[in-house]
């Protein structure tokens, strides 16, 4: 075999896992939430359940992040010993300061998702779509796409052998494919306002 050739081939496949390991690094940036915050302390511990936080409007709309008023509730005063909570009540709960919590499943705006008939006529529990989030200890930082502005937990993370695959995203084949599998057929103006 050429030499020439066995150098482009090498170069090529060189390049080419490069950029597959190297480039959504580049795409992504990651920024951390403005606290620590532990899903598991207020679930396991406190035995709260996602939608004594998350819950509806009364029109039935997702409220989503609780407001700083319903932290203070249990916040007025620290409950716990751990810095991070010391630091929302004093530099959040007693000064009237809402944290700027990061959205990981912000949808595209042309996309309308309503929480109720999932969550209360559909009986879905919050992990079918949003995975053991409420149980974790800590938050992780949001991946957000440098080119679209939407989070990696929309798109969903590689998976497979070769990244190929998508998994535990969000996006509309996520929702197609559970609607199929419910046998529920809608228009595309079900969804798309």
């Amino acid at each position: 075999m050429d030499r020439g050739v066995l150098v482009f081939g090498a170069g090529f496949a060189l390049a080419v896992a490069a950029g597959w390991l190297i480039l959504p690094g580049v795409f992504y940036a990651k920024v951390e939430q403005p606290l620590a915050f532990s899903h598991e302390a207020h679930t396991q511990t406190g035995g709260m359940a996602c939608e004594d936080c998350h819950g509806f409007r009364d029109d039935g709309s997702f409220a989503g992040i609780p407001t700083l008023e319903q932290c203070a509730s249990c916040h007025a005063e620290a409950v716990g010993t751990t810095e991070s909570e010391r630091k929302f009540v004093e530099e959040y709960v007693k000064l009237g300061r809402e944290p700027q919590w990061l959205v990981y499943s912000r949808q595209p705006d042309n996309a309308w998702f309503p929480h109720a008939p999932h969550v209360k006529a559909a009986g879905l529990p919050c992990e079918s779509c949003h995975g053991d989030h409420g149980q974790s200890n800590s938050l992780r930082p949001l991946e957000v796409n440098r080119i679209s502005g939407y989070s990696r937990d929309v798109m969903g993370r590689p998976s497979g052998p070769l990244g190929l695959r998508r998994a535990g995203g969000m996006r509309m084949d996520d929702c197609v494919r559970c609607h199929a599998g419910a046998d529920l057929r809608h228009s595309c103006l079900d969804c798309h306002k």
